[in-house]
């Protein structure tokens, strides 16, 4: 299947979807809370249906389910299955991998299309410090676990990302004793383990952060809560691509973000205000429009999600622009690296790669082309949001992929006068 997008003008409003990222957390939160847990709004993304059949086979159980809050009840981890399956979440690998080795059951944790191919940094220099055994593991899934979980400090290096921090963070809350230590190096990506010391704030469990490179689990510090409620944010990964879109090709109002949200990709605004967009942040939501843009530099390191979209705004500003932290782009969906600059190149804009920065040459108009989304959710949403401002069709194959993480894109595309069609073949 390919899609085919029209250029033309958007105007229009649109609600961001839920945080999937934030929603996946919630569920750990829910899973691991002895008692009752209501989490309103989550999303319906397949990474988060991902982890919501993850925590139901590790022991929670579903009592409720309406389009505005899942309910759940739970005892903590027992796994039912011997085998846990996490889609293709990379987040549910690595946050729920040390949770579900709470339990002293042998497991297998596995997943599917590019997760098995994408690393678990992490896992055998971590996991043994904690007692989990990882018998003939190999870097990827899928991967032999055994449990329990040792309570103790830890050193890990975070240079690979935040998400497997996320995991330890979940676990070691549940089964420390006494003050534990986790002893940092390297984090990337910081605004994801604030969310993660959030929602543990939230389920009562109060991490101290000691400037990101140590973590301080002391359980003096925990409040323990009968019934636990958990709002999930609105998607500002999401939100970004309709905002490039105002920026380049028109104006989009975006509802359901928080504008002091700790999502790493509200950096969106910083370099929107840098090129130049008109925004205007009131009670309605947040309103970006169309304006001269000019060339911005800036570090994508802590926010490498925000990449592709950052790619389409900067092949749309006068200039040369720069964004750094491409080391954070080859184990995604796709490597991002590629098929980044292969959708650069199909548009007809030069770049170039130089260390670790990406410098991006705007135009006025981008060619219409044929995108290769790489099976790529994020690559699929850029490429669209860039024929906005195309001089004829872009086709894009394998649109669905947006699924992934916002099933809803070309819906609300479409409500921003937005021409796309559905092309077989």
């Amino acid at each position: 299947m390919r899609a085919r997008i029209e250029p033309g003008p958007v105007s229009g409003i649109v609600t961001a979807p839920s945080s999937k990222s934030y929603t996946q957390r919630a569920y750990a939160a829910a899973l691991l809370h002895k008692g009752n847990t209501v989490v309103y709004h989550p999303g319906v993304s397949d990474d988060e249906r991902a982890s919501l059949n993850i925590v139901q086979q590790l022991g929670a159980v579903i009592t409720s389910k309406t389009a505005e809050k899942t309910e759940f009840t739970s005892n903590g981890v027992a796994p039912a299955p011997d085998t846990i399956i996490c889609g293709e979440s990379g987040l549910a690998a690595r946050l729920f991998t040390p949770i579900a080795a709470l339990s002293d059951k042998a497991l297998t944790i596995t997943g599917s299309g590019s997760l098995l191919k994408r690393p678990m940094e992490g896992f055998a220099e971590v996991f043994p410090q904690l007692g989990i055994q990882l018998p003939g593991f190999e870097k990827y899934l899928p991967a032999s676990i055994q449990g329990p979980v040792k309570a103790t400090n830890v050193k890990m290096n975070a240079d690979g990302g935040s998400q497997l921090l996320s995991g330890i963070l979940f676990a070691l809350c549940d089964c420390a004793t006494e003050k534990i230590t986790i002893t940092v190096s390297g984090l990337k990506s910081k605004p994801y383990i604030d969310m993660t010391l959030e929602v543990l704030e939230q389920s009562g469990r109060k991490v101290i952060n000691n400037n990101y490179k140590e973590f301080v689990i002391d359980p003096a510090l925990f409040v323990t809560k009968n019934n636990l409620d958990i709002h999930v944010e609105g998607d500002w990964s999401s939100a970004a691509f309709f905002m490039v879109a105002g920026a380049i090709a028109g104006s989009v109002t975006i509802k359901n973000v928080n504008p002091v949200s700790k999502q790493a990709d509200k950096a969106i605004l910083e370099v929107l205000a840098a090129a130049g967009a008109n925004v205007i942040i009131d009670s309605e939501g947040i309103t970006v429009s169309s304006a001269q843009l000019s060339a911005f530099e800036f570090d994508a390191t802590d926010c490498p999600d925000l990449f592709p979209a950052l790619a389409i705004l900067a092949a749309c500003c006068e200039g040369e622009s720069s964004i750094a932290g491409v080391h954070r782009l080859f184990y995604k969906e796709s490597n991002r690296v590629e098929s980044i600059t292969e959708m650069l190149q199909s548009f007809g804009v030069h770049f170039s790669v130089e260390e670790d920065t990406l410098f991006i040459e705007g135009m006025n108009k981008l060619n219409g082309t044929l995108i290769d989304s790489y099976n790529d959710h994020r690559i699929a949403m850029a490429a669209a949001i860039g024929a906005l401002r195309a001089a004829g069709p872009v086709d894009i194959t394998n649109p669905m992929c947006v699924n992934k993480s916002y099933p809803g894109f070309f819906r609300d595309l479409a409500l921003c006068g937005g021409r796309s069609v559905m092309l077989d073949g």
